[in-house]
This record gives C-alpha cells, structure tokens and sequence, in this order.
C-alpha cells in the first residue's frame, strides 16, 4: 500500500524521513553506518546537499539564469511505499521502499533498485539525480531515477526476496514502464530480481513488457555485455585518461577495492589487456601481490568460496592499506565515502577511477587535487551499465537482439565519446574532470529543458 506520494510537480519540499524499522516497527532516525570494509566511516551528511553542491559547481562555469536552474535542485516525484511480506516462518514484516523519478527533460526516467539495510530517501534522491546527470554525460535519451528498500538482502531466503520484490513492484506499479521510468540492478538486487520485477509488471499489465527493466537475463530479453558493461567502461575510461597522462595500460600497476560485479568485471578484464592488477578486495580482506595477481585464478577461487580471505598465491592485507599502495590506478568499486578527508593525503596512485557511486568525499577531493592525483568521477566513469541498459532498452523496444560484439563496440564509442566531451570541458573552463562533467550533464539538460519549455 503506498503510504505517501509526496509531489508530482516540478517542486517540492521534503523533510528527512522517519525510517521504520522493520525488526520491531518502531520509527527512528536512522545512522548512515560504513560499509564494513576497514575503511573509514562514511560520513553523517546527507547525501543530496552534495547534489545541491554539484549543481553550484556547474552553475559557476555556465552561468545560467537561475530560473532555468531551479528546477534541477527539486526531484519531479518522489514515493515511498510500505511494503508487508509473509517471511518463512509465518509472521509479517513491513519494508520501507522508495521510487524516485528526478528528471524527465531528455526521456523517461532510468535507475536501479538498490536492496540495503542503509537505503533512506534522501540517498534515494541524491541517487535519481546522479543518474540523471550519467545519462546526459553519455548523452543517451534518459532522465534519471532510482528506487530502494531499506533491508539486508543475505538476510533473507530467495522465497522472502521475491515476496518482497513482487510487493515492491506491484506498490510502484503505475510509477514504471518502458516509456515513464526504466529499473535496473543496483546494490543488492541481481538479474533474478528483475526477471521478478519484469513479470510482476507483465503479470499485471496482461501481457508481456521486457522494456519495463533492464539488466535481466538473456533469455527473458537481457542484453548480450550488460554483466560486464560497466566494468568494461571502466577499462575504456581507464584506457582513455592513461593516454591523456601520457601512460598506456599495459604495464599499469591497479588496485580495485571491491570485487563485486563491478570490481570482479573491471580487475579480469584490465588483466587481460596487459594491466598489472596488484590488489583486489572484498568484506574478508584484500589481496595483494606486487608483481601482478592472476586474475582468472582469483576469479575462480572467489567464485568457488564466495570471499576472497584465503587465496593463496598473495598477501593478505585491510582494505585501508589497499587504498595507499602505490600505484598508477586506483579503482574504487565498493561503496560510497571510501576517500575520506582522513585518508586522501596518503592516496599514492596517480590516477582514481571510481567504479563506485560517491566513493570520494567532497573534502577528500580537494586534498587528492593538492597532491596531483587526477580523479574521473564515477557520473563518466561507471557509466558504462546505463549504456548498456539503454542498449538493452532499446533492443526489447524493437524485439531485435544484436552480438555481444555489437554491443561493446557501440559501448566503447559511446564511452569514448562521452570522455573526450568532459575532458575538452575541463580544458575549455579550466576545472577538474569532476566539475567539467557536471557542466556536461547540466548544459545539455538546461538545453533540452529550453528547447521544450514549461508545460504550465
């Protein structure tokens, strides 16, 4: 049952919710904890003023009338939804879930589900905003959304996973659609949970939607490189910005904290183009080994133990030490807040890519730029899934499915392409490749918002 629809306008003013929890329904303030991976704790800051922040970035360089801006500061909807599952041993328990749909200047909205015991509305908006300014960086035809529910997914059994998805849905049932608002994976979610959403929505529309989300298996109209594509746009954005600072990849010492899909994807597929990955990490620990690991033998004995503690041809060191090797790369692809003001004067790599959401905080930025350490912000960098998504999107619109070739070719122009425009903005204003890419995204949402003027 949808408990409030807090606006459907361009405008609206939110209060920071009370989170229930979902262990004895009481309502508290919920503290955003760290990630567990030894790194420092993230900070106690909303996450949407650094939206309200990057969009004063951009404004600075652009100087746009302040009409034209305001909009962007608001989400145009915002949902949040309760959401009662039967768990296994019979009793009720009742999620809090969110729907986020930012902006829809240049298309319908587009944004993952994110299952985490951390998920609150405002990371949910600040989210739907990233995603709006990614896909007018890589200039495909999106806005940007996101959704969430607040709970521990390894805590629950697969039966009370999909009971949960299938409610969750069928709250933001009319919130969807090919043509409105486009899920994904995010977090915590996986293609078994969008094949759930897709057939919840099919099930309930009385015929079959594979557009409705992306990032579902093949068979159901998944697309070919959509596992792999973010970390492979990580390669290319990492391949791209060597070439500017006069390195190449092969050779390239890379640490990657995280070994998710993101980080597994982005650490095997450096490694087989010549990249020397040092270091790679999970909750367990970090492995490191100065002369290169072998990637596919840690692959597989990941895959075959679920951690990576253990491995026996490398280090074990903490995920803060990974963070200060010194290297040519440093890819963090955990969770957000990872570069913390604590801890960027020690950063030794030359280059940080950030296969995460937010990983670098606001402060920890301005002490990497005093020690020369060139930082490409995950809105360019991870931006390589919603390329793919929007492939992905665009395939289940007109039901022809192209090679996985096809697929990462497209990926790397569009990535490419997509680089090249941010680089020539941080060098046209003179700003870091942070800034230079919310001017990218900003300018070309202003423009598209200009040439279709306000519906009053």
């Amino acid at each position: 049952m949808a408990r409030t629809c807090l606006s459907k306008g361009d405008s609206v003013a939110v209060t920071e919710p009370l989170v229930r929890s979902v262990d004895n329904g009481t309502s508290r303030r919920r503290p955003r904890s760290a990630f567990k991976t030894g790194t420092p704790a993230r900070r106690h800051r909303n996450p949407f003023d650094d939206v309200l922040e990057q969009l004063d970035r951009a404004a600075a360089v652009l100087k746009p009338d302040p009409d034209a801006l305001a909009p962007l500061r608001h989400p145009r909807r915002q949902a949040i939804v309760s959401i009662p599952v039967k768990m296994d041993d019979g009793h009720l328990r009742v999620f809090e879930g969110y729907r986020v749909l930012y902006d829809t200047s240049r298309g319908p909205g587009k944004g993952g589900i994110r299952y985490h015991q951390d998920v609150d509305l405002e990371e949910v908006k600040a989210l739907a905003a990233w995603m709006a300014w990614k896909c007018a960086i890589v200039n495909i035809p999106f806005g940007g959304a996101k959704g969430g529910v607040a709970v521990d997914p390894l805590k629950l059994s697969e039966g009370e996973l999909e009971r949960l998805t299938r409610r969750y849905v069928s709250e933001i049932f009319e919130l969807i659609g090919p043509a409105i608002d486009i899920p994904a994976p995010d977090v915590g979610t996986s293609p078994r949970v969008m094949a759930w959403v897709m057939d919840t929505f099919s099930m309930k529309r009385g015929y079959v939607e594979p557009g409705v989300v992306t990032g579902k298996p093949i068979a159901l109209g998944g697309s070919s490189g959509r596992v792999e594509a973010t970390g492979r746009g990580l390669l290319f954005i990492t391949r791209e910005t060597l070439r500017k600072v006069g390195a190449t990849l092969e050779g390239s010492r890379v640490a990657v904290q995280g070994f998710g899909n993101v980080g597994s994807n982005a650490a095997t597929l450096l490694h087989a183009v010549g990249a020397k990955v040092v270091a790679v990490s999970d909750v367990s620990g970090a492995l490191h080994a100065p002369g290169g690991l072998d990637m596919p033998s840690v692959l597989s004995y990941y895959r075959e133990n679920h951690h990576l503690q253990g491995y026996p041809d490398a280090a074990l060191i903490d995920n803060d030490t990974l963070l200060r090797l010194p290297v040519d790369v440093l890819l963090p692809a955990a969770m957000d807040g990872q570069i913390t003001a604590s801890n960027a004067a020690e950063i030794q790599a030359k280059v940080v890519i950030e296969g995460a959401n937010g990983p670098t905080t606001a402060d920890a930025d301005e002490i990497l730029a005093r020690h020369g350490v060139r930082v490409v912000p995950d809105i360019l960098a991870n931006a390589g899934g919603v390329v793919v998504s929007y492939f992905e999107w665009v395939q289940d619109r007109y039901g022809f499915f192209w090679a996985e070739s096809d697929v990462n070719q497209r990926l790397e122009d569009s990535m490419v392409q997509a680089f090249d425009a941010v680089w020539a903005a941080s060098v046209r204003h003179g700003v870091d490749l942070r800034t230079a890419a919310y001017t990218v995204a900003v300018e070309r949402i202003l423009e598209a918002r200009r040439l279709r003027g306000l519906y009053a």
